[in-house]
């Protein structure tokens, strides 16, 4: 499985973006996706992830009640949508997949490229 992260960009604290991870090669929905974010100086971390086929969602409590992740199996696309951005979600974006939630937030099979997310205050 390839993934590919896209979507990120500057925006203004208070803006709203909407990341994409397309996968190409195997069976999408053989794999829950995820979402994780690297800031300049810090390790990365999780952000948020979805199971296979969409039915549980988790996400870091950081970001609940303003980011949310979603997932078309048709397109073989997961989506991060962003909204009230802050300063301190600038980062380095990635997805991520793996068979299972478990495996995902150990060692994930798979790892996009990053887009890099910068709020402005």
């Amino acid at each position: 499985v390839q993934l590919q992260a896209s979507g990120g960009g500057l925006v203004q604290a208070g803006g709203s973006l909407r990341l994409s991870c397309a996968a190409s090669g195997q069976s999408f929905s053989a794999y829950a996706v995820g979402w994780f974010r690297q800031a300049p100086g810090k390790e990365r971390g999780f952000v948020a992830d979805i199971s296979r086929f969409g039915s549980s969602t988790y996400y870091a409590d950081s970001v609940k009640g303003r980011f949310t992740i979603s997932r078309d199996n048709a397109k073989n696309t997961v989506y991060l949508q962003m909204n009230s951005l802050k300063p301190e979600d600038t980062a380095l974006y990635y997805c991520a997949a793996g068979p299972s939630r478990t495996v995902l937030s150990t060692s994930p099979d798979y790892w996009g490229q990053g887009t890099q997310v910068t709020v402005s205050s």
